[in-house]
This record gives structure tokens, sequence and C-alpha cells, in this order.
């Protein structure tokens, strides 16, 4: 068999090296040429992806790269892996999937397969992107060519997390089109979870996202409330996960990051309002997380008041950049939330990030590209002010930070451990 994936990033090069490994020959296209030849030369560019790996798929040639989407027309099936970001005014974008579609019609073949796994609406995969692929093929998805949507499930910086592993939910257009994408899942991924349709897939995915935004939003606004009773959150969650039954732990933070759990609640609130629907419980958790941010800069003036500082002028080292720890995806990161309130406030900000050396250039946040990482050593940590720990990444030396950083606000609970000078470490 062979296949083509379109978007070669934290999502989409996984799945092509999954592939690939299970011996299908797969053609990687994206529109970045650096990406494309970089991957063709066997190099890396995501951190926890070796390029060994890569190299070894590419010398078997199992693995290709390109931007010619010409050559769509000889695989057996499409797999689209593009970004599905929002807009300014929290609608969403399809941008990237729909000019995807636009690519891939004019090159389309009947009998071949197109899967959607970028996240989405339930609706997107059989009204917006079939429309795109029809009409600039003249074929019908479920007569010329099959249509499915299976929604991505990756966990970077998981190393138990492993594409082969992951049941893979998948919907199809018709049931044949259900059955073409089951044959091809069937090569790469041991367990296949069917669903009624499209829209299910797609469905599936969101509450999946929407589940972690929520129960989140619950333990940051139960941080506050747990606070002003002078209780600790991550006490009382330390002690109600030792219950068997019906409890899940989740953990407070600065806000949500990363390209799913901020951004998939606001897709299905647009869309429930186009069917005279409300999503009043998932948009008030995505307001109480969006409001963190600014809840922790009002902690980090008040620990800094307690040593007669004020932020305006004071140097602040945001400890992480990316939006998780042990990764190097800085995508929505909450960190750029900080440090843009930060320099609001008058701070001099500063970061430090050993996955992060450079602040990429962003839609969102190019005010920032080019900004690098500072040196970890103890000169360089003393001079601050104050670090405001936004990731916990097990790279970082948490024991030495207790001793050079003279101020700690601690988002991530990751300095319980270490001892300090009583008022050193204020927990936000």
């Amino acid at each position: 068999m062979n296949l083509a994936i379109i978007g070669l990033g934290y999502v989409g090069l996984p799945l092509c090296l999954q592939f690939a490994r299970s011996g299908v020959r797969v053609l990687g296209l994206d529109l970045d040429a650096k990406k494309v030849a970089a991957l063709n030369a066997g190099r890396s560019y995501i951190q926890h992806i070796p390029a060994g790996e890569i190299k070894k798929l590419v010398r078997a040639r199992k693995f290709s790269a390109s931007t010619d989407f010409a050559q769509i027309k000889n695989v057996e099936a499409i797999l689209i892996c593009v970004p599905t970001p929002l807009k300014k005014n929290r609608a969403p974008d399809l941008s990237f999937v729909l000019s995807t579609g636009k690519s891939i019609a004019p090159h389309l073949q009947p009998g071949q397969l197109v899967v959607l796994e970028s996240t989405t609406y339930p609706g997107t995969t059989e009204n917006e992107l079939r429309a795109v692929l029809e009409r600039g093929s003249g074929l019908k998805a479920g007569k010329d060519f099959h249509l499915a949507f299976s929604p991505e499930r990756e966990d970077p910086g998981n190393p138990k997390s492993n594409v082969a592993e992951i049941p893979k939910v998948i919907g199809g257009y018709t049931p044949a089109c259900l059955a073409a994408a089951q044959k091809v899942y069937a090569c790469a991924v041991r367990t296949l979870v069917p669903v009624a349709n499209c829209r299910t897939a797609e469905a599936t995915k969101l509450l999946e996202n929407i589940f972690r935004g929520v129960n989140i939003a619950l333990v940051n606004e139960l941080k506050g409330v747990y606070a002003a009773l002078d209780i600790d959150i991550w006490d009382v969650i330390a002690a109600a996960r030792t219950k068997p039954f019906g409890f899940m732990p989740f953990y407070p933070g600065p806000g949500l990051g990363g390209h799913c759990i901020p951004i998939d609640p606001f897709y299905l609130a647009w869309r429930a309002k186009q069917v005279g629907q409300e999503t009043r419980f998932v948009e008030l958790a995505g307001e109480i997380n969006r409001t963190m941010p600014e809840k922790v800069i009002a902690r980090t003036a008040k620990a800094l008041a307690s040593q007669k500082k004020s932020l305006r002028g004071a140097r602040v080292l945001v400890l992480g950049l990316a939006y998780k720890a042990n990764v190097d995806d800085e995508r929505e990161s909450p960190s750029y939330a900080l440090m843009d309130l930060l320099q609001a406030r008058g701070a001099k900000v500063f970061y430090y990030d050993p996955h992060v050396p450079v602040i990429k250039p962003t839609r969102a946040h190019s005010h920032w590209a080019g900004t690098k990482s500072v040196k970890w050593n103890r000169t360089t940590i003393s001079r601050f002010d104050l670090v405001l720990i936004a990731t916990a990444h097990t790279a970082i030396n948490f024991q030495q930070l207790a001793e050079w950083s003279p101020l700690i606000v601690d988002t991530r609970n990751v300095m319980a451990t270490f001892p300090a000078a009583p008022g050193k470490i204020w927990k936000a």
C-alpha cells in the first residue's frame, strides 16, 4: 500500500513513521520546504522524534517527503493532519483544511480514500471538506472516492504514548468509506473503533478534549476557593486520588496550552450556535481557564510586594515556555500570556526552557520571535528578582533553583519537596 500524509508536524510526522514501520510506503507532504529537506536528509525537527528512525525509514525507501501535491495521484489513501486554529473572534479557522482540500482535489483519483484527522466541529468532513473535494475533482464522495474522519490522539512527551497502541476512532461518510478507512488504519494501528459516521468521530474528539478542559477549569476554580479557606488544593487532590473509584485527578495550572484543549471547546460552541443550542457549561470552563494567567500575575505582584518590590522594573524569569512538560511545543502556551502580562505591567521579562532555546515566529506572538533562553547557572538565575515556574520540565534542576533564586512563584507545585527559607516560595 502507498499513502500520503499531509502536514508533517506533531501529529502527521509520528503517523508517517508508524505507517512506514508497518511496511506501508509513505509520502509526507508539507508546504514547508525546510521540513521536507530535513526529513529527506534523515533529520528531525521535533525533539521527541529521533532522527535515527527517520533516517532508517528514508534509506529503506519506506518514507519520503515532498512539497509536490501532484504525487497524490499515485497513492491509495490521503490523510490530512493540518492545524485547525481559532480566528480572532474565536470562530473556527478551517482555512488550512480547506486549502489542503483544494490542493488535493485536482489530483484525486477514483477509488482513493481521503481522511481528515484535524480536530474540528461535527459536520466539517461531510460538508465543507467534501464540497471542496467534489468541486475541484468532479468526483462524488461515497461513489467515486471514499471519505472519512479519524481524530488524532497524540500525547507528545509521554514515553508510553505509541501510535500503534492507541485505539483509532474512525467514522466514514458511507459504510463503504468506513470499510476503506479501516483497511488502511489496520496496517498500522492495533485497535480500531468504528463509529456511525464522520460526525460521531468528530464529536468524539471534541468530547475527549472538552472533558479535560472542563475538569482543569474545575480545579483551577477550586484552587482559589480553597486558598481563601487556607487549604492547599494540591494536598486535597493527593488525598482524593486515593479513592479507587469515581475520581480522576486533574491539576491546576497557569492556563491551558497546546493545539487542542484551549481551542476545541470553541469549535463546539460555534457549531452549537448554528443549530440553536447553547454550551454554557463548556464556555464557562473556557472563561475560567483563560483568567488563570491574570491570577498568576496578581500572585506574582503580591510575592514581589512582600519583599517591597514592584512588578514595574522587576527582572522576572518565566521558567518553561513549552505548553507542557518535556516537549518543545510552545503552541498556545500560557507562558506567552504570562510574559505579555508581565511586560504590560512594566517588568523586564526573560525565559528559560531547555527544550526551546529560541522562540520561533508565530501568528499570535511574533513580538517574542528571536528571543533566546537565558543560560542556566547560579550567576544568571540569582540576578532575577523572581522566577515564575510555568512548566515543570524534568530537565530543570529545581534543587538548584531553590538555592539560587531569591523568590519563586510556583504554578505547578514542583517546589513542594525542596526546602527553602520562609516566604521564598509562593504557590500560584
